[in-house]
Parts: C-alpha cells; sequence; structure tokens
C-alpha cells in the first residue's frame, strides 16, 4: 500500500470519527462524563455539550445538580453510567436507568435492578463541573421554544460580558422572530461590545444602548460612565451619560403610565367597593356601618366556594364542627371556583342585608344617628361571628391561574387582576345602570326615591322596595368582597378597610348619583397612587421650608400614609367649596 492511500485512509478514520463524536446524543456524551477519570475530563466533556440537546438534556443535568450519578459495573454490562430514581424501598433500593439512553438497566435475564446508592461509586457535581453545567443550560435555554426563558438565557449571557458567546447571541439574532427577544438580543450584544477594548466598538455600543434604552441596562451604563470620567475618557463618558438620560427618560414615561394604571385600577377597586354603599346610603339615605362585614361575608364566601371546589372545609360553629365535603376537583375545574362565587356572594350577602334591613333598618328609618349607631354594632356583632366560625386569623384565597400573570408592554407591568378589577368595575357600573334604568325593581326604587307618598298611593309596596333596594346594595357589596378576597389579605376586620374610603368616595361624587360615584372613586384612587409615587421625590426638597420642613420629610418617607392624610385634607377642603359633592341629586326623603 503506497504512502498516499495509508494517509487516504487514516483521514478518512479520523473523520469518521469527528463525524461520530459530532453526532454522539448527548445522553451518551454525559454517560462518558460520568465514567471519566477526572473532574477535567468531566468539565471538557460537558461544555461539548453547549448549543446542543433538548429538553430531556435539561431535566438530567437539572438531576444531576441535586443528587449525583452513579457508577455501575458487573461482567455483564461492564461499566455503566446510571441515575437512581423513585422511593427507596425498605432495603433502600431504587430504579436504576441508564444514562446513555434513559432506559431501565437490566440484568441478563431482562428483569430490571433496583440498586442501593451506597454500593455504588458516586459522581458528585464540583464547582466546576457545576459551573460547566450552568453554562450548558443557559444555551440549552437559548433555544427554548418558550421566549421568556429566552430572554432570561440572553440576559444572563449579555450581562456575563462574556465575548465567546457573541457569535450564538448574533446565529440566534438572524433567527429570532419574537421582536422582545430580538430586543434581547440587540441588547446583550451590545453590553458584550460595552468590555470590548476598542473604542469604536464601545462608543457603537453605547450608541445600540441608548436607541434600546431598557432599564436593565442602566447598571452597567452607570459603571461606564464613572469609569470613562475616571479615566479622562471624555467621548465615552459623554456617550454614556447620553445613553444614561434616555434610559432615564424612558423610566419616567414607565413610571408615569404604571402609577396610572394603579391609580385607575385603585379606582376601580374603591368603585366597585363603594356602588353597594352609593346605593344604600345614596339613595336610601341609611347610614349602614355595617357595610363593610357585607364586603367581608362576599370574601368568606369566595373562601367556601373555593374550599367546596378543593378538599372541603370544617367550620366551627357555635361550639360545633360543621364539615362542608369538597369535590376534589383539579386543574381547570378548580380554577373555575372564582366564577361560581360571584354570583354565590352576591347571594349570600343579599341574604344578610335583607336580614338586616328586615330586623333593624326597618324601624330606624329618619332616625340617622340611632341608623349609624344599630349598623355599627351590628358590624362588631359580624366580625365576631367571623372570629368564631373562621378564626381570628386571615384565611388564605388563592387566585386562580388566569388572575395570576401580567402583561408587560413597553417595560409597563399589567396585573392580570387589576386588569380584570377594571373591567369588572365597567359592568359593575353597566349593570347597576340597568337594573335602576331597565328594570321593573329600577322603576320602583326610583319612583319611590322620588316621592315615596305617591308611590305608595299608586299601590306600590314601599317596604318590599325597600327590602329588595337595600339587598341589592348589600349584594354589590358582597360582589365586591368576592374580588378585593383576589387582591387582599381575607379576615374578620376586612371591611373596616373600607368603610372609610367607600363613605369618602359616595359623599364626594354626590350622594345619591352614581356617574359622581365613579367620577369620584377614579378620582381619589388616581390622586392616592400620584403621592404614593412621587411624594417620596417631592418631600426631599421639603427640608428648605422654615419649621415644618423636618416634619414634612419625616412624614414622607411613609408615602402611603402621608398620601392617605393630604388625600383626606383635599376632600375636606373640596366639601367646604360643594358641600353635597360633585353632582347634586335630589336624596330619597324616607318620611310618612
Amino acid at each position: 500500500m503506497s504512502f498516499s492511500r495509508v494517509l487516504f485512509a487514516a483521514a478518512l478514520f479520523v473523520l469518521l470519527e469527528l463525524s461520530a463524536f459530532a453526532a454522539e446524543p448527548p445522553r451518551e456524551t454525559i454517560a462518558r462524563a460520568v465514567l471519566a477519570p477526572d473532574t477535567s475530563t468531566r468539565r471538557d466533556l460537558i461544555s461539548s455539550l453547549a448549543g446542543k440537546g433538548d429538553e430531556d438534556l435539561a431535566a438530567l443535568l437539572d438531576a444531576w445538580r441535586v443528587a449525583p450519578l452513579y457508577v455501575y459495573e458487573s461482567e455483564i454490562t461492564g461499566r455503566v453510567a446510571v441515575q437512581l430514581v423513585g422511593p427507596k424501598d425498605g432495603n433502600g433500593a431504587q430504579d436504576a436507568i441508564r444514562v446513555d439512553d434513559g432506559s431501565p438497566l437490566v440484568d441478563a435475564a431482562g428483569t430490571p435492578l433496583r440498586l442501593v446508592d451506597s454500593t455504588l461509586a458516586s459522581v458528585r457535581i464540583t464547582t466546576p463541573l457545576r459551573a460547566a453545567i450552568k453554562s450548558v443550560l443557559d444555551l440549552l435555554d437559548l433555544n427554548s421554544p418558550v421566549a421568556s426563558r429566552r430572554i432570561d438565557a440572553i440576559k444572563t449571557l449579555g450581562f456575563s460580558q462574556d465575548t465567546e458567546k457573541e457569535p450564538l447571541l448574533r446565529e440566534r439574532l438572524d433567527t429570532e422572530t419574537d421582536s422582545k427577544v430580538r430586543i434581547a438580543l440587540r441588547e446583550a450584544i451590545a453590553l458584550i461590545h460595552l468590555a470590548s477594548a476598542d473604542k469604536d466598538t464601545r462608543l457603537a455600543a453605547l450608541g445600540e444602548l441608548r436607541e434600546l434604552h431598557t432599564l436593565s441596562s442602566y447598571g452597567l451604563l452607570e459603571s461606564t460612565f464613572r469609569d470613562a470620567q475616571a479615566s479622562g475618557d471624555t467621548a465615552i463618558a459623554e456617550a454614556a451619560r447620553v445613553a444614561i438620560r434616555a434610559v432615564d427618560s424612558h423610566r419616567a414615561k414607565v413610571d408615569f403610565l404604571g402609577t396610572l394604571f394603579r391609580g385607575v385600577s385603585l379606582g376601580s377597586i374603591l368603585l366597585v367597593v363603594a356602588l353597594g354603599l352609593a346605593i344604600t346610603f345614596g339613595l336610601m339615605g341609611v347610614i349602614n356601618m355595617a357595610h363593610g362585614e357585607m364586603i367581608a361575608v362576599g370574601a368568606y364566601t369566595t373562601y367556601v366556594v373555593q374550599n367546596l371546589f378543593g378538599a372541603g372545609l370544617v367550620i366551627p360553629f357555635f361550639g360545633m364542627n360543621l364539615g362542608l365535603p369538597g369535590m376534589n376537583l383539579q386543574g381547570w375545574g378548580y380554577q373555575t371556583y372564582f366564577i361560581f362565587a360571584l354570583p354565590v356572594s352576591f347571594l349570600a350577602a343579599a341574604v344578610v342585608g335583607i336580614g338586616l334591613e328586615r330586623s333593624v333598618i326597618q324601624f330606624l328609618y329618619r332616625r340617622p344617628l340611632e341608623s349609624l349607631l344599630a349598623t355599627w354594632g351590628v358590624s362588631l356583632v359580624l366580625q365576631q361571628i367571623f372570629r368564631l366560625m373562621f378564626g381570628a386569623n386571615n384565611v388564605q384565597v388563592s387566585s386562580p391561574s388566569y388572575l395570576s400573570g401580567n402583561w408587560t408592554i413597553d417595560d409597563v407591568t399589567l396585573g392580570w387582576n387589576r386588569v380584570f378589577v377594571i373591567g369588572f368595575a365597567i359592568l359593575l357600573v353597566f349593570g347597576v345602570w340597568l337594573v335602576l334604568t331597565k328594570t321593573p325593581l329600577g322603576l320602583l326604587i326610583r319612583a319611590v326615591m322620588q316621592n315615596r307618598r305617591m308611590a305608595a298611593c299608586m299601590g306600590v309596596r314601599t317596604e318590599r322596595v325597600n327590602m329588595l333596594t337595600f339587598g341589592l346594595g348589600s349584594g354589590l357589596a358582597g360582589l365586591a368582597g368576592a374580588f378585593v378576597s383576589q387582591i387582599n389579605n381575607v379576615g374578620p376586620a376586612l371591611g373596616q378597610s373600607y368603610i372609610v374610603d367607600s363613605f369618602m368616595v359616595v359623599v364626594v361624587g354626590g350622594v345619591g348619583n352614581v356617574l359622581g360615584t365613579v367620577i369620584s372613586a377614579l378620582g381619589i384612587g388616581a390622586i392616592d397612587n400620584v403621592f404614593q409615587q412621587y411624594l417620596p421625590a417631592w418631600v426631599t426638597e421639603a427640608g428648605a421650608i422654615p419649621w415644618i420642613g423636618n416634619f414634612l420629610q419625616n412624614l414622607g418617607q411613609d408615602s402611603a400614609v402621608f398620601g392617605k392624610i393630604l388625600v383626606l385634607a383635599g376632600i375636606i377642603l373640596f366639601l367646604q367649596w360643594r358641600p353635597a359633592g360633585i353632582f347634586v341629586t335630589r336624596s330619597r326623603n324616607l318620611e310618612g
């Protein structure tokens, strides 16, 4: 054989070996790493998996980070890398899975083996190996079908500023179609360039970051600006300063839009809570201090419905244990509990409200002070009943999955529960408007409100209308409680957190005017959120005010409380100017 033929054969053999290695499944590579004689070889083999593999590979590497893999050796199988899975039996044995193909390890007869970990040689994770696995997993997420996982992986690579990862990011940028992931890729590449020794490359990276103005790049931009100032590099410092200013401008826009959204959502919560009071207090003129407890009735009803869809509930009921069996639903069947809880909460609060009206309120019309004191006493009794039935501590109401996420639009986060309450408030106002203007009950309510004696002469059963009107207002409070249970703790004193705000909304809007209630709730909610967002910045300038500067700065440290105080002060001043509220409406006269 000539020398050229020998050389050709050798080259062909090497190529075949390389192609075989390149085509080697990731599991076999991990198995070879487990069987390798030292950590350095293991790390090289694991690092060779960068950019390869699938979710199965990620699961195996994740499992290796938690528990060791093992080496099993016998005359039949030779040395085999295995993973022990499943619960241990009485002898401490577990199912053995081959790492190279994921199949059960079997003996000569084909029977699956169960092995005891203490009888095997374990291969544990060392620090270099852990770093190699993390790098592989980060790159694995780069090809994940889930956009959020791709973005997380890209950000990790970008902030590492590892120039060796840039080709992978550029390769991904050429094929990526998701706009958010493309922005993350551009940012990551620019952040890597920010660490370059070439000045033009860094200037170009700063220009890219200025154009992207991502909030996450702010820290590295500040660091670059400080370093450039320290080294006297004015060009880099100026470019970094311009990029920081672009991010600041974007942050101010995000803060403003976020504050506006939170203000509208808070106003919607106040609207939902106050709408029932707008009927009982606004239309009927009854000062119902137990309105907050109607909210708590709705919230506790939601808690009970949730448990009925789950494993059930045992309620201490005046010395007895009242057992409520659950349906033990799973998945979406369980998640629908909130949809069923809404009408049940309305009905439960309406029944309690009607009972209150029949037993107490009907004897106290035209006696506002007595009705105030009586309903306050009822609220205390109801709070004690809540403690006896559900305990003094808060109960846990979990949000369904369709209310637990959020949308992020241009860095403005829109929580699904807050979007829901805005839509819920719109539907509720529309529903109340339909009831008051398009239904026989609404016609009777308006007739009795405008002229009670004339309505009675026309055959309207005014006492029945009173009862149904009070039941409607209480039912709306129960609906509010169902939603409040998703965003706040549910406890015996839940209603007290909202009763003052509810009265403020109704009084400022104009007693008896639903449109005024809507405007008042949204206005108070928006102003309250603006104060909470911007008061800390404003009070830093208040130190120069003589006499009260330090006092204002100390008060401003708790922006939520200070904001409430300012809102209350503003409402007092507003009522001095317009005592009847935004809209003046003829209130119902219950005389006669």
